[in-house]
Protein backbone atom coordinates (compact mmCIF):
# COMPACT_ATOMS: atom_id res chain seq x y z
CA UNK A 1 0.00 0.00 0.00
CA UNK A 2 1.45 3.20 -0.78
CA UNK A 3 1.56 5.91 1.58
CA UNK A 4 -0.91 8.87 1.21
CA UNK A 5 0.16 11.66 -0.61
CA UNK A 6 0.89 14.67 1.73
CA UNK A 7 0.23 17.26 -1.15
CA UNK A 8 -3.04 16.87 -2.16
CA UNK A 9 -5.06 20.23 -3.78
CA UNK A 10 -7.87 21.98 -1.99
CA UNK A 11 -10.44 19.34 -2.57
CA UNK A 12 -7.92 16.56 -1.67
CA UNK A 13 -6.63 15.04 -4.44
CA UNK A 14 -3.71 15.43 -7.23
CA UNK A 15 -5.10 16.51 -10.68
CA UNK A 16 -3.85 15.27 -13.70
CA UNK A 17 -2.23 18.57 -14.52
CA UNK A 18 -0.53 19.68 -11.59
CA UNK A 19 1.95 17.42 -11.61
CA UNK A 20 6.11 18.70 -12.34
CA UNK A 21 9.68 17.56 -12.16
CA UNK A 22 9.68 18.42 -8.62
CA UNK A 23 7.02 15.93 -8.01
CA UNK A 24 9.46 13.08 -9.20
CA UNK A 25 9.95 10.06 -6.63
CA UNK A 26 6.29 11.10 -4.85
CA UNK A 27 3.26 8.96 -4.32
CA UNK A 28 0.66 9.67 -6.08
CA UNK A 29 -3.21 8.79 -6.65
CA UNK A 30 -4.78 10.43 -10.13
CA UNK A 31 -8.44 9.52 -11.15
CA UNK A 32 -9.58 10.62 -14.72
CA UNK A 33 -10.27 9.19 -18.12
CA UNK A 34 -8.36 7.46 -20.72
CA UNK A 35 -7.39 9.80 -23.15
CA UNK A 36 -5.53 7.62 -25.29
CA UNK A 37 -4.20 3.63 -25.14
CA UNK A 38 -0.42 2.60 -26.44
CA UNK A 39 0.49 -1.18 -26.08
CA UNK A 40 4.07 -0.73 -27.41
CA UNK A 41 3.83 -5.37 -26.50
CA UNK A 42 5.70 -5.46 -22.84
CA UNK A 43 4.76 -1.82 -21.50
CA UNK A 44 1.32 -0.21 -21.97
CA UNK A 45 1.05 3.88 -21.94
CA UNK A 46 -2.41 5.63 -20.52
CA UNK A 47 -2.70 9.47 -21.56
CA UNK A 48 -5.17 9.73 -17.68
CA UNK A 49 -7.03 12.94 -17.89
CA UNK A 50 -9.21 15.31 -16.08
CA UNK A 51 -10.40 19.18 -16.27
CA UNK A 52 -6.75 20.13 -15.79
CA UNK A 53 -4.39 18.44 -18.05
CA UNK A 54 -2.95 14.86 -18.88
CA UNK A 55 -0.58 12.49 -16.99
CA UNK A 56 1.37 9.87 -18.65
CA UNK A 57 0.90 6.58 -16.89
CA UNK A 58 3.19 3.82 -17.59
CA UNK A 59 1.62 -0.35 -17.10
CA UNK A 60 4.97 -2.35 -16.28
CA UNK A 61 4.82 -6.32 -15.80
CA UNK A 62 7.72 -5.81 -13.91
CA UNK A 63 6.75 -3.66 -11.39
CA UNK A 64 3.50 -4.35 -11.23
CA UNK A 65 1.83 -7.28 -12.74
CA UNK A 66 -1.70 -7.04 -11.54
CA UNK A 67 -1.90 -3.44 -12.49
CA UNK A 68 -0.30 -4.52 -15.63
CA UNK A 69 -3.35 -7.19 -16.57
CA UNK A 70 -6.28 -4.44 -15.96
CA UNK A 71 -4.68 -1.86 -17.84
CA UNK A 72 -5.16 -4.45 -20.81
CA UNK A 73 -8.93 -4.08 -20.45
CA UNK A 74 -8.89 -0.71 -20.54
CA UNK A 75 -10.39 1.68 -23.26
CA UNK A 76 -10.58 5.31 -24.15
CA UNK A 77 -13.01 7.62 -22.00
CA UNK A 78 -13.03 4.52 -18.96
CA UNK A 79 -13.15 6.38 -15.56
CA UNK A 80 -10.30 4.87 -13.85
CA UNK A 81 -7.82 5.89 -10.61
CA UNK A 82 -3.94 4.66 -10.68
CA UNK A 83 -1.99 4.60 -7.88
CA UNK A 84 1.74 4.86 -8.51
CA UNK A 85 4.92 7.02 -8.05
CA UNK A 86 6.14 9.82 -9.75
CA UNK A 87 9.07 9.16 -11.75
CA UNK A 88 11.12 11.52 -14.39
CA UNK A 89 10.74 10.50 -17.94
CA UNK A 90 13.62 9.20 -19.47
CA UNK A 91 16.34 10.94 -21.84
CA UNK A 92 15.00 11.90 -24.69
CA UNK A 93 11.36 11.10 -23.92
CA UNK A 94 9.81 15.03 -22.35
CA UNK A 95 7.07 15.91 -24.08
CA UNK A 96 7.22 20.27 -23.92
CA UNK A 97 3.65 20.18 -24.85
CA UNK A 98 2.13 18.77 -22.42
CA UNK A 99 2.38 20.94 -18.61
CA UNK A 100 3.44 17.20 -16.98
CA UNK A 101 5.53 16.61 -19.77
CA UNK A 102 8.71 16.03 -17.35
CA UNK A 103 7.10 13.31 -15.51
CA UNK A 104 4.89 10.02 -15.91
CA UNK A 105 3.37 8.14 -13.21
CA UNK A 106 4.58 4.13 -12.73
CA UNK A 107 1.41 2.42 -12.29
CA UNK A 108 1.62 0.28 -8.82
CA UNK A 109 -2.48 -0.06 -9.18
CA UNK A 110 -5.44 0.54 -10.42
CA UNK A 111 -9.11 0.31 -10.42
CA UNK A 112 -11.50 1.02 -12.84
CA UNK A 113 -14.10 2.91 -11.58
CA UNK A 114 -16.66 2.90 -14.68
CA UNK A 115 -16.49 1.53 -18.37
CA UNK A 116 -17.64 3.59 -21.14
CA UNK A 117 -19.26 2.59 -24.32
CA UNK A 118 -17.62 3.56 -27.38
CA UNK A 119 -18.65 7.38 -27.84
CA UNK A 120 -20.55 8.70 -30.81
CA UNK A 121 -17.36 10.81 -31.69
CA UNK A 122 -13.88 11.15 -30.83
CA UNK A 123 -13.51 12.95 -27.53
CA UNK A 124 -9.60 13.31 -27.53
CA UNK A 125 -9.34 14.27 -30.68
CA UNK A 126 -10.79 18.06 -32.42
CA UNK A 127 -12.90 17.52 -35.68
CA UNK A 128 -15.78 19.13 -37.64
CA UNK A 129 -18.19 17.08 -35.68
CA UNK A 130 -22.10 16.85 -36.50
CA UNK A 131 -23.78 19.14 -34.16
CA UNK A 132 -27.05 17.48 -33.84
CA UNK A 133 -24.95 14.27 -32.46
CA UNK A 134 -23.07 17.12 -30.25
CA UNK A 135 -26.04 18.28 -28.66
CA UNK A 136 -27.76 15.16 -28.39
CA UNK A 137 -24.66 13.95 -26.48
CA UNK A 138 -23.98 17.83 -24.93
CA UNK A 139 -22.56 15.78 -21.58
CA UNK A 140 -19.64 14.32 -23.77
CA UNK A 141 -19.00 16.99 -26.05
CA UNK A 142 -18.70 18.94 -22.89
CA UNK A 143 -16.07 16.59 -22.41
CA UNK A 144 -13.73 17.51 -24.86
CA UNK A 145 -10.98 19.93 -23.46
CA UNK A 146 -11.80 22.49 -26.18
CA UNK A 147 -15.37 22.96 -24.79
CA UNK A 148 -14.46 22.67 -21.18
CA UNK A 149 -11.61 25.72 -21.85
CA UNK A 150 -14.65 27.90 -23.36
CA UNK A 151 -16.93 26.86 -19.99
CA UNK A 152 -13.72 28.08 -17.65
CA UNK A 153 -13.52 31.05 -19.72
CA UNK A 154 -16.96 31.91 -19.51
CA UNK A 155 -17.01 31.48 -15.90
CA UNK A 156 -13.89 33.87 -15.79
CA UNK A 157 -15.19 36.31 -17.41
CA UNK A 158 -18.33 36.45 -15.27
CA UNK A 159 -16.65 36.65 -12.13
CA UNK A 160 -14.62 39.11 -13.16
CA UNK A 161 -17.84 41.26 -14.12
CA UNK A 162 -19.11 40.58 -10.75
CA UNK A 163 -16.11 41.86 -9.33
CA UNK A 164 -15.54 44.31 -11.41
CA UNK A 165 -19.10 46.20 -10.76
CA UNK A 166 -18.71 45.09 -6.80
CA UNK A 167 -15.20 47.27 -6.52
CA UNK A 168 -17.75 50.39 -8.23
CA UNK A 169 -20.90 49.91 -5.75
CA UNK A 170 -22.83 48.08 -7.93
CA UNK A 171 -25.42 45.32 -5.93
CA UNK A 172 -26.32 42.27 -7.46
CA UNK A 173 -30.06 42.10 -7.51
CA UNK A 174 -32.15 39.19 -8.89
CA UNK A 175 -35.10 39.79 -10.40
CA UNK A 176 -38.22 37.05 -10.78
CA UNK A 177 -38.82 35.26 -13.71
CA UNK A 178 -42.54 34.79 -13.64
CA UNK A 179 -44.05 38.07 -14.47
CA UNK A 180 -46.85 39.90 -16.44
CA UNK A 181 -46.55 40.28 -19.84
CA UNK A 182 -45.00 43.57 -21.50
CA UNK A 183 -44.51 42.90 -25.11
CA UNK A 184 -41.68 43.72 -26.04
CA UNK A 185 -40.35 42.92 -29.56
CA UNK A 186 -40.81 39.28 -29.69
CA UNK A 187 -43.36 36.68 -28.64
CA UNK A 188 -43.15 36.13 -24.88
CA UNK A 189 -43.10 32.50 -23.68
CA UNK A 190 -45.93 32.06 -21.62
CA UNK A 191 -46.61 30.01 -18.36
CA UNK A 192 -50.22 29.09 -17.45
CA UNK A 193 -51.57 29.66 -13.42
CA UNK A 194 -52.95 26.65 -12.15
CA UNK A 195 -54.03 28.71 -9.34
CA UNK A 196 -55.45 31.48 -11.51
CA UNK A 197 -57.14 29.45 -14.22
CA UNK A 198 -57.51 31.32 -17.64
CA UNK A 199 -54.16 33.79 -16.27
CA UNK A 200 -50.44 33.41 -17.09
CA UNK A 201 -47.00 34.70 -16.04
CA UNK A 202 -44.50 35.49 -18.72
CA UNK A 203 -40.99 34.78 -18.86
CA UNK A 204 -38.86 37.89 -19.37
CA UNK A 205 -37.89 39.46 -22.36
CA UNK A 206 -35.43 41.39 -20.08
CA UNK A 207 -35.74 42.85 -16.74
CA UNK A 208 -36.30 45.89 -18.50
CA UNK A 209 -38.96 47.62 -16.02
CA UNK A 210 -37.56 45.35 -12.81
CA UNK A 211 -34.56 47.40 -13.16
CA UNK A 212 -35.81 50.67 -13.67
CA UNK A 213 -38.09 49.90 -10.36
CA UNK A 214 -34.53 49.39 -8.56
CA UNK A 215 -33.47 52.77 -9.72
CA UNK A 216 -36.76 54.51 -8.24
CA UNK A 217 -36.24 52.07 -4.87
CA UNK A 218 -32.60 54.40 -4.48
CA UNK A 219 -30.78 51.22 -4.96
CA UNK A 220 -28.40 53.20 -7.14
CA UNK A 221 -26.58 50.98 -8.97
CA UNK A 222 -27.54 47.49 -9.73
CA UNK A 223 -26.57 44.57 -11.81
CA UNK A 224 -27.92 40.60 -12.66
CA UNK A 225 -26.48 38.02 -14.74
CA UNK A 226 -29.77 37.78 -16.02
CA UNK A 227 -31.94 35.41 -17.78
CA UNK A 228 -33.84 36.10 -20.95
CA UNK A 229 -36.69 34.60 -22.74
CA UNK A 230 -37.71 35.14 -26.44
CA UNK A 231 -39.78 33.38 -28.54
CA UNK A 232 -38.60 33.97 -31.54
CA UNK A 233 -36.89 32.51 -34.73
CA UNK A 234 -33.21 31.14 -34.38
CA UNK A 235 -29.98 31.44 -35.45
CA UNK A 236 -26.08 31.47 -35.17
CA UNK A 237 -26.51 33.84 -32.69
CA UNK A 238 -29.76 33.25 -31.31
CA UNK A 239 -31.29 31.30 -28.93
CA UNK A 240 -34.96 31.08 -26.69
CA UNK A 241 -33.09 31.58 -23.44
CA UNK A 242 -29.96 33.83 -23.27
CA UNK A 243 -27.99 35.56 -20.53
CA UNK A 244 -27.18 38.91 -20.34
CA UNK A 245 -24.91 41.49 -17.96
CA UNK A 246 -27.86 44.05 -17.17
CA UNK A 247 -27.34 47.21 -15.53
CA UNK A 248 -29.24 49.98 -14.21
CA UNK A 249 -27.64 53.27 -12.64
CA UNK A 250 -29.05 56.49 -11.65
CA UNK A 251 -27.75 59.87 -11.59
CA UNK A 252 -26.16 59.41 -14.57
CA UNK A 253 -24.82 60.73 -18.43
CA UNK A 254 -24.61 58.10 -21.40
CA UNK A 255 -21.06 59.30 -21.28
CA UNK A 256 -21.34 58.27 -17.87
CA UNK A 257 -22.15 54.44 -18.91
CA UNK A 258 -20.00 54.37 -21.90
CA UNK A 259 -17.02 54.98 -20.16
CA UNK A 260 -17.43 52.35 -17.75
CA UNK A 261 -18.54 49.57 -20.08
CA UNK A 262 -15.74 50.51 -22.11
CA UNK A 263 -13.12 49.82 -19.22
CA UNK A 264 -14.95 46.28 -18.34
CA UNK A 265 -14.54 45.71 -22.03
CA UNK A 266 -10.84 46.46 -22.26
CA UNK A 267 -10.08 44.63 -19.28
CA UNK A 268 -11.99 41.38 -20.29
CA UNK A 269 -10.26 40.99 -23.66
CA UNK A 270 -6.96 41.66 -22.57
CA UNK A 271 -7.21 40.01 -19.34
CA UNK A 272 -8.96 36.62 -21.16
CA UNK A 273 -7.37 36.66 -24.78
CA UNK A 274 -4.25 37.57 -26.86
CA UNK A 275 -6.79 39.63 -29.09
CA UNK A 276 -5.28 43.57 -29.87
CA UNK A 277 -8.04 46.08 -29.24
CA UNK A 278 -7.93 47.84 -32.85
CA UNK A 279 -8.62 51.35 -31.17
CA UNK A 280 -8.75 52.80 -27.77
CA UNK A 281 -10.59 54.43 -26.29
CA UNK A 282 -13.20 52.71 -29.00
CA UNK A 283 -14.64 55.20 -31.79
CA UNK A 284 -18.12 56.42 -31.75
CA UNK A 285 -20.36 57.03 -34.88
CA UNK A 286 -23.99 57.66 -35.45
CA UNK A 287 -26.84 55.53 -36.20
CA UNK A 288 -27.10 57.53 -39.72
CA UNK A 289 -23.18 57.42 -39.73
CA UNK A 290 -23.14 53.62 -39.78
CA UNK A 291 -26.10 52.96 -41.96
CA UNK A 292 -23.87 55.80 -44.73
CA UNK A 293 -20.86 54.02 -44.97
CA UNK A 294 -21.71 50.30 -43.85
CA UNK A 295 -25.16 49.80 -44.67
CA UNK A 296 -26.33 48.39 -40.67
CA UNK A 297 -26.35 49.53 -37.10
CA UNK A 298 -23.34 46.95 -36.31
CA UNK A 299 -20.17 47.36 -38.63
CA UNK A 300 -17.48 45.37 -38.84
CA UNK A 301 -14.30 48.12 -38.76
CA UNK A 302 -11.49 45.64 -39.20
CA UNK A 303 -11.78 45.96 -42.73
CA UNK A 304 -12.83 48.91 -45.32
CA UNK A 305 -14.52 48.45 -48.26
CA UNK A 306 -17.12 51.17 -47.19
CA UNK A 307 -20.56 52.36 -49.47
CA UNK A 308 -19.99 55.02 -51.05
CA UNK A 309 -22.80 57.04 -52.71
CA UNK A 310 -22.27 57.72 -56.08
CA UNK A 311 -26.22 59.46 -56.78
CA UNK A 312 -24.15 62.75 -57.60
CA UNK A 313 -21.85 61.74 -60.42
CA UNK A 314 -24.84 59.79 -62.32
CA UNK A 315 -27.67 62.84 -62.49
CA UNK A 316 -28.43 62.90 -66.00
CA UNK A 317 -27.26 60.04 -67.06
CA UNK A 318 -28.65 58.39 -69.68
CA UNK A 319 -28.80 54.88 -68.11
CA UNK A 320 -32.75 54.71 -67.24
CA UNK A 321 -32.18 51.83 -64.94
CA UNK A 322 -30.38 54.65 -62.53
CA UNK A 323 -32.17 57.75 -64.07
CA UNK A 324 -35.93 55.95 -62.73
CA UNK A 325 -34.30 55.40 -59.39
CA UNK A 326 -33.01 58.79 -58.75
CA UNK A 327 -35.63 60.79 -60.33
CA UNK A 328 -38.13 58.43 -57.76
CA UNK A 329 -35.78 59.57 -54.39
CA UNK A 330 -33.55 56.69 -54.13
CA UNK A 331 -29.83 56.52 -54.33
CA UNK A 332 -26.83 54.98 -56.17
CA UNK A 333 -24.28 53.15 -53.75
CA UNK A 334 -21.32 51.22 -54.34
CA UNK A 335 -18.52 49.26 -52.81
CA UNK A 336 -14.94 48.72 -54.35
CA UNK A 337 -14.09 44.80 -54.30
CA UNK A 338 -9.98 44.56 -54.17
CA UNK A 339 -8.81 41.74 -56.16
CA UNK A 340 -11.88 40.40 -58.17
CA UNK A 341 -11.48 41.59 -61.25
CA UNK A 342 -11.50 38.65 -62.94
CA UNK A 343 -14.71 37.15 -61.25
CA UNK A 344 -16.75 34.79 -64.10
CA UNK A 345 -19.93 35.30 -65.59
CA UNK A 346 -20.98 31.97 -63.03
CA UNK A 347 -19.05 34.15 -59.81
CA UNK A 348 -21.01 37.33 -60.75
CA UNK A 349 -24.00 35.33 -61.11
CA UNK A 350 -24.18 34.46 -57.89
CA UNK A 351 -23.72 37.40 -55.87
CA UNK A 352 -26.39 38.72 -57.89
CA UNK A 353 -28.78 36.30 -56.79
CA UNK A 354 -27.10 36.59 -52.73
CA UNK A 355 -28.18 40.97 -53.73
CA UNK A 356 -31.59 39.86 -54.59
CA UNK A 357 -32.13 37.77 -51.45
CA UNK A 358 -31.70 40.69 -49.76
CA UNK A 359 -34.00 42.83 -51.51
CA UNK A 360 -32.53 44.57 -54.61
CA UNK A 361 -33.71 43.63 -58.01
CA UNK A 362 -30.79 43.79 -59.38
CA UNK A 363 -26.35 44.22 -59.25
CA UNK A 364 -24.69 46.52 -61.45
CA UNK A 365 -20.55 44.97 -62.31
CA UNK A 366 -17.73 47.17 -63.25
CA UNK A 367 -14.66 44.97 -63.80
CA UNK A 368 -11.46 46.50 -63.94
CA UNK A 369 -8.84 44.88 -65.76
CA UNK A 370 -5.81 44.99 -67.60
CA UNK A 371 -7.41 45.36 -70.82
CA UNK A 372 -9.53 48.12 -69.52
CA UNK A 373 -13.16 48.06 -68.40
CA UNK A 374 -15.60 45.43 -68.46
CA UNK A 375 -19.09 45.77 -67.17
CA UNK A 376 -22.89 44.91 -68.74
CA UNK A 377 -23.78 48.56 -68.03
CA UNK A 378 -20.71 50.41 -69.74
CA UNK A 379 -22.00 50.81 -72.97
CA UNK A 380 -25.30 52.58 -71.36
CA UNK A 381 -22.53 55.23 -69.68
CA UNK A 382 -20.82 58.25 -70.68
CA UNK A 383 -16.96 57.97 -70.09
CA UNK A 384 -16.95 61.01 -67.36
CA UNK A 385 -19.70 58.53 -65.77
CA UNK A 386 -17.45 55.47 -66.22
CA UNK A 387 -14.28 57.05 -64.65
CA UNK A 388 -16.51 58.57 -61.46
CA UNK A 389 -17.72 54.82 -61.08
CA UNK A 390 -14.09 53.65 -61.09
CA UNK A 391 -11.02 55.90 -60.46
CA UNK A 392 -13.32 58.30 -58.75
CA UNK A 393 -14.43 55.73 -55.45
CA UNK A 394 -11.11 54.52 -55.50
CA UNK A 395 -11.10 51.35 -58.13
CA UNK A 396 -7.90 50.15 -59.42
CA UNK A 397 -6.67 47.59 -61.45
CA UNK A 398 -8.11 44.08 -60.63
CA UNK A 399 -10.71 45.68 -58.54
CA UNK A 400 -14.81 44.55 -58.63
CA UNK A 401 -17.02 47.82 -58.34
CA UNK A 402 -20.62 46.63 -57.13
CA UNK A 403 -23.15 48.81 -57.67
CA UNK A 404 -26.98 48.87 -56.55
CA UNK A 405 -29.85 51.31 -57.36
CA UNK A 406 -32.82 51.60 -55.22
CA UNK A 407 -34.69 53.40 -52.06
CA UNK A 408 -31.96 54.36 -49.39
CA UNK A 409 -33.18 51.08 -46.84
CA UNK A 410 -32.52 48.36 -49.68
CA UNK A 411 -29.59 49.91 -50.75
CA UNK A 412 -28.09 49.95 -47.37
CA UNK A 413 -28.89 46.03 -46.58
CA UNK A 414 -28.39 44.79 -50.27
CA UNK A 415 -24.84 46.38 -49.68
CA UNK A 416 -24.27 45.25 -46.20
CA UNK A 417 -24.90 41.80 -46.91
CA UNK A 418 -22.42 42.04 -49.78
CA UNK A 419 -19.35 43.72 -47.89
CA UNK A 420 -19.50 40.98 -45.50
CA UNK A 421 -19.98 38.11 -47.85
CA UNK A 422 -16.54 39.44 -49.41
CA UNK A 423 -15.29 40.32 -45.75
CA UNK A 424 -15.72 36.73 -45.31
CA UNK A 425 -14.63 35.20 -48.71
CA UNK A 426 -11.29 37.54 -48.96
CA UNK A 427 -10.66 37.02 -45.05
CA UNK A 428 -10.22 40.75 -44.91
CA UNK A 429 -10.99 40.70 -40.93
CA UNK A 430 -8.09 39.58 -38.73
CA UNK A 431 -9.59 37.03 -36.29
CA UNK A 432 -6.64 38.19 -33.74
CA UNK A 433 -8.23 41.80 -33.86
CA UNK A 434 -11.46 43.39 -31.57
CA UNK A 435 -12.76 46.09 -33.22
CA UNK A 436 -14.97 47.80 -30.27
CA UNK A 437 -17.16 50.88 -31.56
CA UNK A 438 -20.40 53.18 -29.86
CA UNK A 439 -23.53 53.36 -32.14
CA UNK A 440 -25.08 56.61 -30.87
CA UNK A 441 -27.96 59.03 -31.87
CA UNK A 442 -30.71 56.03 -32.68
CA UNK A 443 -34.49 57.47 -34.17
CA UNK A 444 -36.45 57.18 -30.69
CA UNK A 445 -39.14 55.60 -33.25
CA UNK A 446 -39.85 54.25 -36.46
CA UNK A 447 -42.77 54.07 -39.18
CA UNK A 448 -44.52 50.17 -38.96
CA UNK A 449 -46.46 50.38 -41.76
CA UNK A 450 -48.55 47.46 -40.67
CA UNK A 451 -49.67 48.68 -37.59
CA UNK A 452 -49.71 52.14 -39.28
CA UNK A 453 -48.41 53.68 -36.03
CA UNK A 454 -45.12 54.89 -35.16
CA UNK A 455 -43.02 51.94 -32.69
CA UNK A 456 -40.04 52.40 -30.74
CA UNK A 457 -36.37 51.52 -31.94
CA UNK A 458 -35.03 50.14 -29.37
CA UNK A 459 -37.85 49.82 -26.31
CA UNK A 460 -39.84 52.47 -25.27
CA UNK A 461 -38.39 53.69 -22.17
CA UNK A 462 -35.35 54.96 -24.16
CA UNK A 463 -35.08 59.11 -23.00
CA UNK A 464 -34.81 61.19 -26.20
CA UNK A 465 -32.91 64.83 -26.39
CA UNK A 466 -34.54 67.43 -24.82
CA UNK A 467 -33.55 69.73 -28.02
CA UNK A 468 -35.87 67.41 -30.33
CA UNK A 469 -38.78 67.68 -28.25
CA UNK A 470 -40.50 69.81 -30.49
CA UNK A 471 -40.75 67.33 -33.33
CA UNK A 472 -42.72 64.80 -30.94
CA UNK A 473 -45.63 66.38 -32.79
CA UNK A 474 -43.89 67.60 -35.88
CA UNK A 475 -41.53 65.00 -36.98
CA UNK A 476 -41.33 62.12 -34.41
CA UNK A 477 -39.34 60.20 -37.19
CA UNK A 478 -36.37 62.69 -36.48
CA UNK A 479 -36.47 62.58 -32.77
CA UNK A 480 -33.41 61.38 -31.38
CA UNK A 481 -33.43 58.80 -28.26
CA UNK A 482 -30.21 58.44 -26.05
CA UNK A 483 -30.12 54.97 -27.30
CA UNK A 484 -26.00 53.59 -27.31
CA UNK A 485 -25.07 50.48 -28.96
CA UNK A 486 -21.48 48.62 -28.39
CA UNK A 487 -20.35 46.43 -31.70
CA UNK A 488 -17.71 44.71 -32.06
CA UNK A 489 -16.71 42.67 -35.62
CA UNK A 490 -19.80 42.71 -37.05
CA UNK A 491 -21.80 42.31 -33.76
CA UNK A 492 -23.94 43.69 -31.46
CA UNK A 493 -23.10 43.21 -27.81
CA UNK A 494 -25.24 45.16 -25.97
CA UNK A 495 -27.31 48.22 -25.73
CA UNK A 496 -29.08 50.32 -23.56
CA UNK A 497 -30.11 53.97 -22.64
CA UNK A 498 -30.88 57.02 -20.65
CA UNK A 499 -34.20 56.54 -19.73
CA UNK A 500 -37.27 58.76 -19.64
CA UNK A 501 -37.97 59.36 -15.64
CA UNK A 502 -41.01 61.09 -15.72
CA UNK A 503 -44.16 59.91 -16.18
CA UNK A 504 -45.31 63.12 -18.51
CA UNK A 505 -42.18 61.93 -20.51
CA UNK A 506 -43.15 58.45 -21.06
CA UNK A 507 -46.38 59.11 -21.91
CA UNK A 508 -45.92 60.79 -24.40
CA UNK A 509 -43.61 58.11 -26.11
CA UNK A 510 -46.38 56.09 -25.75
CA UNK A 511 -48.99 57.88 -27.34
CA UNK A 512 -46.87 58.39 -30.09
CA UNK A 513 -47.25 54.94 -30.20
CA UNK A 514 -50.75 54.69 -30.52
CA UNK A 515 -51.20 53.34 -27.05
CA UNK A 516 -54.24 54.50 -25.57
CA UNK A 517 -54.45 55.10 -21.42
CA UNK A 518 -55.94 52.13 -20.96
CA UNK A 519 -53.22 50.42 -22.71
CA UNK A 520 -51.04 52.03 -21.23
CA UNK A 521 -51.91 51.43 -17.87
CA UNK A 522 -52.88 47.70 -18.33
CA UNK A 523 -49.36 47.04 -19.57
CA UNK A 524 -46.85 49.86 -17.89
CA UNK A 525 -48.94 50.94 -15.15
CA UNK A 526 -46.27 49.80 -12.46
CA UNK A 527 -43.57 51.81 -13.76
CA UNK A 528 -45.69 55.13 -14.94
CA UNK A 529 -46.77 54.80 -11.09
CA UNK A 530 -43.43 54.37 -9.89
CA UNK A 531 -42.30 57.08 -12.12
CA UNK A 532 -44.64 59.73 -10.02
CA UNK A 533 -42.71 58.93 -6.62
CA UNK A 534 -39.41 60.46 -7.28
CA UNK A 535 -38.09 58.55 -9.67
CA UNK A 536 -34.33 60.01 -10.69
CA UNK A 537 -32.24 59.95 -13.73
CA UNK A 538 -31.60 56.77 -14.52
CA UNK A 539 -30.01 54.85 -17.33
CA UNK A 540 -28.46 51.08 -18.28
CA UNK A 541 -27.36 49.05 -20.76
CA UNK A 542 -27.23 44.88 -20.99
CA UNK A 543 -24.40 42.99 -22.72
CA UNK A 544 -25.04 39.78 -24.31
CA UNK A 545 -23.09 37.52 -22.61
CA UNK A 546 -23.25 34.38 -25.32
CA UNK A 547 -22.31 36.90 -27.66
CA UNK A 548 -19.86 38.38 -25.73
CA UNK A 549 -17.87 34.79 -24.83
CA UNK A 550 -18.40 33.56 -28.45
CA UNK A 551 -16.13 36.70 -30.30
CA UNK A 552 -13.56 36.23 -26.94
CA UNK A 553 -13.58 32.34 -27.47
CA UNK A 554 -13.44 32.91 -31.27
CA UNK A 555 -16.55 30.85 -32.19
CA UNK A 556 -18.58 31.37 -34.70
CA UNK A 557 -21.90 30.41 -32.59
CA UNK A 558 -22.97 31.21 -29.49
CA UNK A 559 -24.13 27.44 -29.43
CA UNK A 560 -20.79 26.50 -28.46
CA UNK A 561 -20.27 28.69 -25.22
CA UNK A 562 -23.78 27.77 -23.81
CA UNK A 563 -23.75 24.58 -21.77
CA UNK A 564 -26.87 23.17 -23.03
CA UNK A 565 -27.79 25.13 -26.05
CA UNK A 566 -31.00 24.24 -27.92
CA UNK A 567 -30.61 23.55 -31.95
CA UNK A 568 -31.77 25.68 -34.60
CA UNK A 569 -35.01 24.94 -34.21
CA UNK A 570 -35.37 26.26 -30.49
CA UNK A 571 -35.66 22.47 -29.42
CA UNK A 572 -33.45 20.37 -27.03
CA UNK A 573 -32.65 17.55 -28.58
CA UNK A 574 -30.94 15.69 -25.46
CA UNK A 575 -34.33 16.02 -23.26
CA UNK A 576 -36.15 16.08 -26.56
CA UNK A 577 -37.79 18.85 -25.91
CA UNK A 578 -40.47 20.53 -25.95
CA UNK A 579 -42.71 17.46 -25.79
CA UNK A 580 -46.18 17.10 -25.09
CA UNK A 581 -48.01 16.51 -21.39
CA UNK A 582 -50.29 14.45 -19.89
CA UNK A 583 -53.83 15.09 -20.62
CA UNK A 584 -54.16 16.08 -16.10
CA UNK A 585 -51.37 18.00 -16.81
CA UNK A 586 -53.58 20.39 -19.32
CA UNK A 587 -56.95 19.61 -17.10
CA UNK A 588 -54.83 21.11 -14.01
CA UNK A 589 -54.47 24.47 -15.83
CA UNK A 590 -57.93 24.49 -17.34
CA UNK A 591 -56.17 24.28 -20.89
CA UNK A 592 -57.42 22.60 -23.95
CA UNK A 593 -55.29 21.79 -27.08
CA UNK A 594 -56.32 23.16 -30.54
CA UNK A 595 -56.14 20.48 -33.52
CA UNK A 596 -53.19 21.00 -35.63
CA UNK A 597 -54.02 22.11 -38.50
CA UNK A 598 -54.46 19.38 -41.87
CA UNK A 599 -51.73 19.76 -44.36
Amino acid sequence: MLPVDVRPDVIGRITCGSLTAADAESPVTLKGWVNRRRDLGGLIFIDLRDRFGLTQVVFNPEVDAGAHEIANKLRNEYVIQVDGIVRSRPEGTVNPKMATGEVEVEAHGITILNESKTPPFYINEEGDFDEALRLKYRYLDLRRPSMQNIMLLRHRVVKYMRDFLDDRGFVEVETPLLIRSTPEGARDFLVPSSAQPGEFYALPQSPQILKQLLMVSGLDRYFQIARCFRDEAQRADRQPEFSQLDIEMSFITPEDLMALMEQLMIEITENFTEKTIQQKPFPRMTYADALDRYGNDRPDLRYGMELQNVSHALRGTGFKAFAGVLEAGGQVKAIVVPGCGTYTRKQIDEITELAKSAGAKGLATIAITDEGVKSPIAKFLTETEITALTNGIGAGTGDLVLLVADQAPVVAKTLSALREEFGKRLELADPNVMAYAWIVEFPLLEWDEDGNRWDATHNPFCGYFEEDEALLQSDPGNIRSKQYDLVANGNELGGGSVRNHKRAQQEKVFDLMGLSEEIQMDRFGSILTALEYGAPPHGGIAFGLDRTIMLLAGEESIRDVIAFPKNNRGADVMFDAPAPVETGQLDDLGLMLKPAPIA
